[in-house]
C-alpha cells in the first residue's frame, strides 16, 4: 500500500470510529443525552473537528491531487461520483457545522435538537458510504496510479499542510 492510501486509511478508520459514536449519541433512544450530558459536548467537539478536517482538508487533496490523476487515467466516473458526493457532503456540512459548534460550547439551543440530530444522522449515513467507496476504489487505484516518487512527494505535502 502507498504511503498516500495508508495516510488516508488511517483517516478513514479514525473517523468511521467516531462516526459510530456519534451515530450512537444521536440515536433516537440517546435523545435524552443530546445536549445535556457533558460527555456530549467533547463528543460534539470532535465531530466539529472531523467535519472541519474532512471537508477542508482531506477533501481538497483528494480533489485537487488525486481525482485529476484518476480522470486522466480513465477513472472519470468515479472521481466524478466521489467529487458529486463531496459536494453533497459541504452543503450539509454547511448546516450542521453551527449546530455542531454550539453543541460542543453547551450553548444548542433546545429547539435546535431535532436538526442537529436528522443531520448528524445524514452526515454519518454520507460520510461512511463515501468511506466505503474510497476504501474499495479509490485506495487500491492510488497503488497503480502513483509511482514511488509522486507517492513520496503527495504524502509529504499532505502530512504537512
Amino acid at each position: 500500500m502507498r504511503q498516500v492510501s495508508q495516510a488516508l486509511d488511517t483517516e478513514h478508520r479514525s473517523s468511521l470510529d467516531l462516526l459510530g459514536r456519534v451515530e450512537q449519541s444521536f440515536a433516537p433512544a440517546a435523545r435524552a443525552g443530546i445536549g445535556t450530558d457533558p460527555g456530549f459536548a467533547r463528543l460534539a467537539a470532535a465531530f466539529v473537528r472531523l467535519i472541519e478536517h474532512d471537508i477542508g482538508r482531506h477533501f481538497d487533496f483528494e480533489e485537487a491531487e488525486l481525482f485529476p490523476r484518476m480522470r486522466d487515467s480513465g477513472e472519470g466516473d468515479i472521481a466524478q461520483l466521489l467529487q458529486d458526493e463531496h459536494d453533497t457532503m459541504r452543503e450539509v456540512a454547511a448546516e450542521i457545522l453551527p449546530l455542531a459548534q454550539d453543541a460542543a460550547a453547551g450553548r444548542l439551543a433546545s429547539a435546535d435538537i431535532d436538526r442537529l440530530q436528522r443531520l448528524a444522522l445524514e452526515m454519518v449515513e454520507r460520510q461512511v458510504s463515501h468511506i466505503q467507496k474510497e476504501t474499495m476504489a479509490l485506495l487500491p487505484l492510488l497503488d497503480e496510479l502513483l509511482d514511488d516518487d509522486t507517492d513520496r512527494e503527495l504524502a509529504f505535502s499532505y502530512a504537512c499542510d
